[in-house]
């Protein structure tokens, strides 16, 4: 986990980490949610309605965004004010996912950085964006 300190922090500054989506990510994301809609949770309906197999929760997605603000940048000294996510592609279980951002702004009179980010999956295809607002404690 980094630990970064307000004034550590540079406009331009990165991070990055890869995830593969499990079976398993999918079941603990729908015992805590409750959502039990069957394109998550039942692979035929899933085929019948196009899709290859059940689809990720974009939620689930999302919530990548979480690690990279609150473990990679800034890491132990974030609190997140807000997460704006778009969801541009399905992901399915086997995909490998990279979830990267940089620092395009830093404001001083509230210690908060503004991250843009990106999820990718393995073919190098964006399948979410991110405008993530992280204070610096």
């Amino acid at each position: 986990m980094k630990e970064y300190s307000f004034d550590e922090l540079h406009i331009d500054q990165t991070a990055s980490f890869e995830v593969k989506i499990t079976e398993e990510m999918l079941d603990k994301f729908c015992e805590i949610s409750g959502d039990i809609n069957p394109l998550h949770r039942d692979e035929e309906f899933a085929k019948s309605k196009g899709f290859p197999g059940r689809v990720a929760y974009g939620m689930l997605v999302a919530s990548l965004y979480s690690c990279l603000a609150g473990v990679h940048l800034p890491g132990k000294n974030c609190i997140l004010h807000s997460v704006q996510s778009d969801f541009i592609r399905p992901v399915f279980i086997g995909d490998t996912l990279v979830v990267r951002g940089g620092i395009t702004e830093k404001n001083e009179s509230v210690r908060q950085i503004v991250i843009k980010a990106t999820i990718c999956n393995q073919a190098n295809r964006k399948v979410s964006k991110a405008r993530i607002e992280a204070g610096v404690i």
